[in-house]
């Protein structure tokens, strides 16, 4: 039976590890926090939830949006949109028999970018702030996107 790490480079394996944890990390974190903005702005999405507040004029008028809510449920959606994608080519990216390094430089940049994106957002930094983290992210993951096929599948 062949051993995991006859197939793949350990060291690359633990290094996407430890960076899919930090960002898995960083964006369930975003859930919490969107509940904590909902509860001290009292804007909330779903009429039972007002409701815990009252039932009269007090439940109706904490039935609303918040600008500040609303910036944390966009960013959560963008990780959502961009995490996901990346855990999963970059597992697969993992096994092409890629170098630390260059697997190194593709993990950090894209955790660093979404760090960043999400500083960017949170703050709100000016643009091109967000924009640089996003595309930073994006590219790195189009980039093993394309090693995987080029190296890992052999279809280019």
């Amino acid at each position: 039976m062949t051993e995991l790490n006859e197939i793949v480079d350990m060291d690359v394996l633990r290094a996407y590890t430890f960076h899919a944890v930090i960002v898995i990390i960083k964006m369930m974190l975003l859930s919490p926090l969107t509940g904590y903005l909902r509860v001290k702005k009292q804007a909330f999405a779903n009429p039972e939830d007002a409701a815990a507040l009252g039932k009269g004029e007090a439940g109706k008028k904490a039935l609303r949006t918040d600008p500040d809510v609303e910036r944390v449920r966009r960013l959560h959606l963008n990780d959502l949109e961009n995490i996901i994608p990346y855990l999963f080519i970059a597992f697969f990216y993992s096994f092409t028999g890629v170098s630390e390094t260059t697997a190194l430089i593709h993990y950090r940049l894209f955790t660093a970018a979404r760090l960043f994106h999400t500083i960017a957002y949170l703050v709100p930094l000016p643009q091109p702030c967000r924009g640089l983290g996003f595309g930073v992210g994006l590219f790195v993951t189009f980039s093993m996107i394309f090693q995987l096929l080029w190296n890992g599948l052999n279809l280019l």
